[in-house]
């Protein structure tokens, strides 16, 4: 019995849930890892043995995604080309977490042995909150960036059947929680320049900022920019009185799972992130619409607020891949037995 975990690496969510979920594959299959982009500062953490460069995304520094940027990085012959010498037959599954080679090559293939493990995966349920303001070309990019004939989600409630709730990484459950005099701060999205324009006028407040644009650390008065370091995040984030980030997945659900104060802010023209943010709206955390000086009387509101988000996600990562394999090999196999003795 043998699996291929294929894996999206552009962000580091993918790549820091992908962690839990590898560890308990491991406990019961063969499994090899692929990954495609190679967005990522984290230090991969399991073994990959395929590394693809996939399709690329850029991030902006004024709160959105860099359409230019995006396109000039991607060729779309090389992508073809890896999905065309993608080589899947060594393996009775593919789980996929938005991968878009692996999935796409078993498409053309007519492979159903290719399922979706991913939190966009989520967006295919009409039951899953979404912003009044609806984007076609976000919804097709969520359908076909890495289709699959079956799907299996996360999200930050269940909503729907076969979607689960996040895995939370052992890093983050291990955390010791304190609260100290200080807010960690995530927007890789904006520039530093534009992040430390607004905070530094909340003059009484302490932040640390953490950064994709900056690879020294330096302080400005009462900011202190580092870059992203995921030990060093994990533990000053579970020690903060709270945290504003992106309208991701990973870091609001482990920032709510450590009980902080969560404010975030979607990116623009991210229509996955907008969704999310509707979500989170619905559980009580503040969302903002950008970041910038206007926005100054409602961060301090949120800074003098106490409000903290009472949610518990379970550990399920084991659960979840033994009902895939379950339902996905052990049930194949059997109805071929039963096929061959009939």
């Amino acid at each position: 019995m043998k699996i291929l975990y294929a894996v999206q690496g552009t962000g580091n969510g993918h790549l820091s849930r992908a962690k839990e979920i590898y560890s308990v594959l491991n406990n019961r299959v063969e499994v090899d890892v692929l990954v495609s982009g190679n967005q990522f500062e984290i230090d991969c953490p399991f073994p990959v043995k395929y590394q693809l460069k996939g399709i690329v995304f850029a991030f902006g520094k004024n709160g959105g995604i860099d359409y230019f940027k995006t396109l000039k990085s991607n060729n779309p012959f090389k992508i073809f080309k890896e999905i065309r010498n993608c080589d899947l037959k060594d393996y009775d599954l593919i789980i996929n977490d938005f991968e878009p080679i692996t999935a796409w090559t078993s498409y053309f293939r007519g492979d159903l042995n290719c399922i979706s493990l991913s939190h966009q995966g989520a967006f295919l349920s009409s039951k899953v909150p979404r912003p009044k303001r609806q984007s076609v070309i976000g919804k097709l990019v969520l359908k076909y960036f890495a289709p699959s004939a079956t799907n299996y989600s996360f999200h930050f409630k269940s909503y729907d059947k076969n979607m689960f709730t996040p895995i939370i990484r052992n890093d983050i459950r291990r955390q010791s929680i304190k609260e100290k005099n200080y807010y960690v701060v995530y927007l890789p999205f904006y520039s530093d320049e534009k992040i430390i324009k607004v905070l530094s006028k909340i003059k009484e407040v302490k932040w640390k900022v953490f950064s994709k644009h900056s690879k020294e650390a330096y302080s400005f008065k009462n900011i202190k920019v580092k870059p992203i370091s995921n030990s060093n995040f994990e533990r000053q984030m579970a020690w903060s009185s709270g945290v504003i980030c992106g309208a991701g997945f990973e870091t609001p659900a482990e920032a709510m799972y450590l009980k902080k104060k969560l404010l975030v802010v979607p990116m623009k023209g991210q229509y996955e992130q907008a969704c999310n943010a509707e979500s989170l709206k619905e559980l009580g955390v503040l969302v903002l619409s950008s970041f910038n000086k206007k926005k100054l009387p409602i961060l301090l509101e949120w800074i003098e607020s106490s409000t903290i988000i009472d949610i518990d996600f379970p550990d399920r990562a084991q659960y979840i891949v033994d009902e895939i394999i379950t339902n996905h090999i052990v049930a194949t196999e059997l109805s071929e037995r039963l096929l061959q003795n009939i």
